[in-house]
């Protein structure tokens, strides 16, 4: 059989938007001779819908929009993703579904069986899995139509299952010939070889080819990297689509593989993950410029270039907001960054308004030492300013902080916390490191002394992070072991790190959930990100150290 993969961006809610770019998508095929074009999960509404399905004009709004599809279609068959009603009760009102389209008519409606509730999923939520299903007979081939997470259960490669039912292996002993999977299957490091490394063993084990088409784009904190393979009955590779961008691929199922899997640099990975979630956040939200405060060191110095990368140099402007204890090195390094991007780059100095506010606070503060609420009060000053930026041109505001600095609440609220997106809040700062030298890796965009200097938020003199944390090396070795794999205090401790640095990150990890739960939404590039996937309890009390 001859397959369109219509690895497509859509948007949430954008019935009109999304139909019009499966039914381009679709008239592609047409003209490529394909006998079916498949188009990823949940695609006429978007992915996650999330509560907006609560909302019965959009999945009524979805339902016109896959009649109006059918009649568009031809010999031609349309593999649609889509949200279905539930006809048996009781239950959940609304299915994942995908139906094929072919000669004017809905030929056949199959519905998503696994429904992964873990994580950044909560599909149980919303839609009531399928109970049976069945292979299509489509032009002579019989089709085992799955949905995502249908496929990712397989005992032979998962040692440890979530779930009972094997819809792969049922719909093949059921006689299906050709897998073919709608999926919206989020990035994070590593995802990519996972899913390749599954679906060769699923394509081998069954001896059947598996088409696999799969979302692109960013969708709030979710970034969607494409990546839609072709397998061949005995596992080898067919093609491979392009990472973090829309493709469109043509393929003959019972043609053998043989193709090289491509093989990305991690630090090329994120950079192109953030770049498309950044750029889809603000596009989709309806914004076309943003702001960030450029402070010269290696943080604000990897958005710029992301926001840059994304957006265009004409649609990005940074601030320099210094105080007294700003070093001319960092001022320089500023705009030196800035000049590299061909941005626009103002400087608004903070040091009259901080005295005017510390003179102002001194009949309450009389007595008392400075602390870090003077520097928090550096900090929101900057905050206000770079609102005052956003509000009054329309630009998105994007916050600088990273993983690290999230993890122990090294971050001010209402101050450096303030913005409409965390471009990087889930890259670990010793990634950001590795970013900045990739964006350098053929000209110096980034200054060299932004990379090598000691990273300081510069609120007190001579300050540097080490006086308040430790090494960022052993810093993201517990972050990796306690948040990433759930590992616990004593487990980390035996593993070989310092005793008194993991009871010290630990307990400023677990102090800091408030603010994140505060923070602006963050790209998810790991596999444990802070936000929707992690959900702690900000009142409790457990502790385990």
């Amino acid at each position: 059989m001859r397959i369109a993969l219509a690895q497509i961006n859509t948007t949430v809610g954008d019935v009109a938007g999304n139909e019009a770019r499966i039914l381009e998508a679709y008239r592609r095929g047409v003209a490529a001779g394909a006998d079916l074009v498949l188009c990823p999960e949940l695609s006429l509404i978007g992915y996650p819908p999330r509560d907006l399905l609560l909302r019965p004009g959009l999945a009524a709004a979805g339902e016109a929009a896959l009649q109006r599809l059918a009649t568009q279609t031809g010999s031609t068959g349309l593999l649609v993703g889509h949200v279905g009603r539930n006809a048996v009760r009781p239950g959940r009102e609304w299915t994942n579904a995908a139906s094929l389209l072919a000669d004017g008519k809905i030929i056949a409606t199959r519905t998503k069986t696994l429904l992964p509730t873990y994580d950044v999923f909560d599909e149980d939520r919303w839609f009531e899995p399928a109970v049976e299903n069945a292979p299509v007979e489509f032009r002579g081939v019989l089709l085992a139509i799955t949905i995502c997470e249908d496929l990712w259960n397989d005992e032979d490669f998962w040692p440890d299952r979530r779930y009972r039912p094997n819809p792969a292996a049922s719909l093949v002993a059921a006689g299906a010939r050709l897998l073919v999977n709608l999926s919206a299957s989020p990035w994070h490091l590593g995802k990519e070889r996972t899913r390749m490394a599954m679906l060769r063993s699923l394509a081998k084990k069954h001896r059947c080819p598996v088409a696999y088409c799969n979302l692109v784009g960013g969708n709030d904190e979710l970034v969607f990297d494409g990546q839609s393979l072709a397998i061949d009955a005995s596992g080898e590779l067919i093609v491979q689509a392009a990472a973090f961008t829309e493709d469109f691929r043509v393929i003959e199922t019972d043609v053998a593989g043989g193709a090289t899997a491509r093989v990305d640099a991690p630090e090329k990975l994120v950079h192109d993950a953030l770049v498309l979630g950044t750029r889809d956040y603000l596009w989709k939200c309806g914004f076309k410029k943003a702001v960030l405060g450029l402070s010269g060191g290696i943080d604000s110095a990897v958005v710029a270039c992301l926001a840059v990368e994304a957006l265009g140099r004409d649609n990005v402007v940074g601030l320099s907001l210094p105080s007294q204890f700003s070093s001319q090195g960092s001022l320089d390094d500023a705009s030196a960054l800035a000049v590299a991007l061909g941005i626009r780059h103002e400087t608004v100095p903070i040091r009259e308004p901080f005295e005017a506010v510390r003179t102002g606070l001194q009949p309450l503060f009389a007595g008392l030492p400075e602390d870090t609420t003077e520097e928090n009060i550096q900090a929101r000053l900057r905050g206000v300013i770079l609102m005052a930026m956003s509000n009054k041109f329309g630009s998105l505001l994007l916050t600088t902080g990273n993983k690290s600095e999230m993890a122990v609440g090294y971050c001010t609220l209402y101050g450096d916390m303030c913005g409409g997106l965390a471009v990087i809040a889930d890259v670990p700062k010793t990634l950001v490191y590795r970013l900045a030298r990739w964006i350098n890796r053929d000209r110096e965009i980034i200054p060299s002394a932004s990379i090598t200097k000691p990273p300081s938020a510069e609120l007190r003199p001579n300050q540097t992070d080490q006086d308040s944390l430790p090494p960022y090396e052993v810093l993201d070795a517990i972050l990796e072991g306690y948040v990433v794999d759930g590992r616990s205090p004593a487990e980390l401790i035996s593993g070989g790190l310092d005793e008194a640095s993991v009871r010290r990150v630990v307990r400023l990890i677990d102090g800091s959930e408030y603010k994140r739960r505060q923070a602006a939404p963050g790209l998810k590039v790991t596999t444990k990100a802070f936000g929707m996937g992690r959900r702690i309890p900000i009142a409790q009390r457990w502790r385990e150290l």
